[in-house]
């Protein structure tokens, strides 16, 4: 069974804010250092190429620390000590790879997350405890979910409490389907789909791609029975 979260909407959520150790600063490391300040956390962002921080913004005021990830020293400049988490999202699987371990095993950071390229690699670090993730399915929002502490995600209802917007996972059958098929076979309404860290609202033409986080409003009695239909593939059609 895949991961589900709850938003909400009726009430403003409150965050406490934990320190969070970025080591690579590429697409997918600024997308992920913005989304983490700008739900309410402390931010460090590593990366050997200053340049590469510009990725970042002007209105990123989190710690840039120029350094090889899996140096002590520099991950000591970047706060590994206070550290919740690390995300080790170079373009390098044995720079990543020796970041995470060095997090987990000196530091004792209990949450880290690695880029790894090769997925025969990815297997075996999976089972040394060390989450990975694929290039072939890697966004912002994926690495988010591992990293962040439970409960962290708030909930989105109506007013009665009986209707929630809820992230449902989606099997890998679904992919290149219409999301009208998706909703026919849940009997729910697709709010938002999330892709590539930006959120989009569907139309009757959308269809579901890799890397999707699919939003849906539901009946809160419902959930666990829409989670069984949409994690299998869709029915073969007549």
């Amino acid at each position: 069974m895949g991961t589900r979260r709850v938003y909400a909407c009726s009430a403003r959520s409150t965050v406490s804010s934990v320190h969070f150790v970025i080591m690579g600063c590429g697409r997918v490391g600024a997308s992920l250092a913005r989304s983490l300040e700008r739900i309410g956390h402390d931010v460090a962002v590593v990366d050997q190429d200053p340049e590469a921080f510009q990725r970042l913004g002007s209105e990123f005021t989190g710690r840039r620390v120029t350094g090889v990830g899996f140096d002590r020293d520099t991950l000591t400049r970047a706060g590994i000590d206070e550290a919740h988490a690390l995300a080790a999202v170079s373009s390098g699987d044995n720079s990543n790879i020796l970041t995470a371990r060095v997090a987990r095993e000196t530091f004792g950071v209990e949450h880290v997350v690695a880029r790894i390229y090769d997925p025969d690699r990815a297997q075996i670090y999976e089972r040394l405890g060390i989450p990975t993730v694929a290039t072939v399915r890697w966004t912002a929002d994926q690495v988010l979910r591992r990293l962040l502490p439970q409960g962290l995600a708030s909930e989105m209802t109506d007013a009665s409490g009986r209707l929630v917007i809820a992230e449902v996972a989606v099997d890998d059958g679904w992919i290149g389907e219409p999301l009208t098929r998706l909703e026919a076979a849940a009997a729910v309404r697709v709010a938002y789909v999330t892709r590539l860290g930006e959120g989009i609202l569907p139309t009757a033409r959308t269809v579901h791609q890799e890397g999707d986080l699919v939003h849906v409003v539901i009946e809160r009695s419902r959930i666990g029975e829409v989670e069984r239909i949409l994690d299998t593939p869709p029915p073969q059609e007549d």
